[in-house]
């Protein structure tokens, strides 16, 4: 009777005093509900945008703009942003001008390479290198590298960062991004899922369907052809072909 009494006084103690007490404390980390990975407020994040990816995306499936602000607010979340840096085109005319300003205000840094426009029409540029390079080159200072993508030429990349013991997060629209490049993640964002979110303004035509089995979509002059490409699994992403057309900065 007095074990039973004495364990009873000790349970209302508990109750009473340190019970409530650990209920209020905050957890220090949160679980990703993909591949049970861990997030807490003290991982560094870098997080770097394939700017054409992102637009060409938008475009073909939503025909909206993208939101670049709330991007990086969801890629970093609680936690402690190192870099946030877009990749993009620079014209001799600077009509891109407007849209590095709106960037920089968000507080994205710009890595800017100039635009190649060959004699056919056709204008190009291509950030695949520079933005690996620069991922590899900041793995020391990240805990977190989160790729703003849905190309499937980034799952080396991918890859690599993860044997270099980092968290390596995917965010695209699900239906322009490779199914390699998702599988590769350890976690992976399909920024369709919430695009009051992810994209902004009107629909201007559509909504528009990506090509089937991964075409690549090629300007020459002003007429917009198809170009069979790299053909891909369902949910393989569409590769705009580093081409930029007219419409690119007035979005």
């Amino acid at each position: 009777m007095y074990n039973y009494l004495n364990n009873k006084l000790l349970k209302r103690i508990w109750d009473k005093n340190f019970k409530n007490k650990l209920q209020s404390i905050p957890v220090p980390y949160t679980l990703s509900p993909q591949k049970n990975m861990i997030s807490h407020p003290n991982q560094r994040v870098g997080v770097f945008i394939d700017t054409q990816n992102m637009y060409y995306s938008a475009r073909n499936v939503f025909a909206r703009k993208v939101n670049f602000g709330n991007i990086v607010k969801e890629a970093v979340g609680d936690r402690k942003l190192i870099r946030a840096i877009a990749y993009v085109v620079r014209t001799k005319s600077e009509d891109e001008k407007p849209f590095l300003d709106a960037l920089q205000s968000l507080g994205i840094e710009t890595r800017e390479k100039e635009l190649m426009q060959y004699e056919s029409g056709q204008k190009k540029a291509d950030w695949d290198v520079g933005l690996t390079i620069d991922i590899v080159r900041m793995l020391d200072m990240l805990d977190v590298v989160v790729l703003v993508s849905g190309d499937g030429d980034f799952t080396a990349l991918v890859d690599y960062a993860k044997n270099r013991g980092r968290i390596v997060e995917v965010m695209s629209f699900r239906e322009t991004t490779s199914a390699k490049l998702v599988e590769a993640a350890d976690h992976y964002i399909n920024m369709s899922e919430n695009g009051k979110k992810f994209l902004i303004g009107p629909v201007r035509r559509g909504p528009m369907n990506p090509p089937k089995g991964g075409e690549i979509l090629v300007e020459r002059g002003k007429e917009m052809e198809v170009d069979e490409g790299i053909k891909g699994i369902e949910g393989s992403e569409v590769d705009e072909g580093n081409v930029v057309d007219e419409e690119f900065w007035k979005w």
